[in-house]
């Protein structure tokens, strides 16, 4: 039986394929993406002027300063598909977040792209998310100077780092604690990763796997740092009380150092020129 979200992202392709080139004009396609890392990417690149609108709500701290010269283009989840048809953008950005029926809806008031990283070497999809992008514009050369510099910066980074120490990486949602695989720190930096005891069991909800733990199981992982990417926080929900946590631990015996970091540009955004950066660089300073 044929896949419904392959026949769906292929509806998607054949409608951005159809309207794309009649929507570019000579500096590129205009855009409105629902892809934070993206959006940053296409800042960093200098295109600008060329974005019509972007998701107002939940928008992270870095980008923050869009929001007064751009108007609202609803939110990661429900994009305002009003707005879209009024502005008719050359380009829509969307990833898996928004799925695969709503790009199909939104396809049909303007060209949709996927931007889903790819699976795999996480810098390698990095270099060709980014690299794609410029292509719109023309820009290939200028990504790849501005990559090569964001791998140095990543190098040096990681130089910093003290020997030896391990990190823990999970994500807060609504009380529950579950370990997050975070590239950035265990791909780009290469941190090592506290042992976890074989107690922690896979839980699965959906097409999604979780390794759920609490506070006790993290005391006996006893990572150096623990670093807390809070879901809740970022949606606007009940934050994670981050002293509470770190009481627990040390009242455990661990010597862990609980460190939450910034929730919109961690669980709304990443894989971007911009936002790999501040990622890489909260993780150093957190570690170090």
């Amino acid at each position: 039986m044929t896949n419904p979200v392959t026949i769906l992202t292929a509806t998607v392709a054949a409608l951005a394929l159809a309207g794309c080139a009649a929507s570019d004009n000579a500096n590129g396609p205009t855009v409105i993406s629902y892809d934070h890392g993206a959006l940053d990417t296409l800042l960093e690149l200098g295109v600008d002027d060329q974005i019509l609108a972007l998701p107002h709500q939940g928008l992270p701290e870095y980008l923050e300063g869009m929001q007064a010269r751009l108007p609202d283009a609803g939110s990661l989840k429900l994009p305002d598909q009003e707005l879209i048809g009024q502005l008719t953008p050359g380009l829509v950005l969307m990833t898996g977040r928004q799925g695969a029926e709503l790009q199909v809806e939104v396809a049909r008031l303007a060209p949709v792209r996927d931007v889903t990283l790819p699976e795999g070497d996480y810098r390698e999809a990095v270099n060709a998310r980014v690299t794609s992008l410029a292509g719109y514009y023309g820009l290939e050369a200028a990504a790849g100077i501005k990559l090569d510099a964001l791998w140095q910066h990543v190098a040096e980074q990681k130089a910093a780092v003290p020997a030896g120490s391990t990190v823990t990486v999970v994500t807060h949602n609504d009380g529950n604690l579950s370990l997050r695989s975070e590239p950035v720190v265990y791909e780009l930096l290469d941190l090592t990763a506290a042992t976890v005891p074989d107690a922690v069991q896979p839980v699965t909800r959906g097409e999604r796997t979780f390794y759920p733990v609490t506070a006790d199981i993290l005391a006996d992982m006893a990572p150096d740092t623990l670093l807390v990417v809070d879901r809740s926080a970022a949606i606007g929900g009940e934050p994670l009380a981050p002293q509470a946590l770190q009481s627990t631990l040390n009242q455990a015996g661990a010597s862990t150092r609980v460190v939450v970091l910034n929730p919109g540009l961690w669980y709304l955004s990443g894989g971007g020129l911009q936002s790999v950066r501040l990622q890489v660089d909260e993780v150093v300073d957190a570690v170090r």
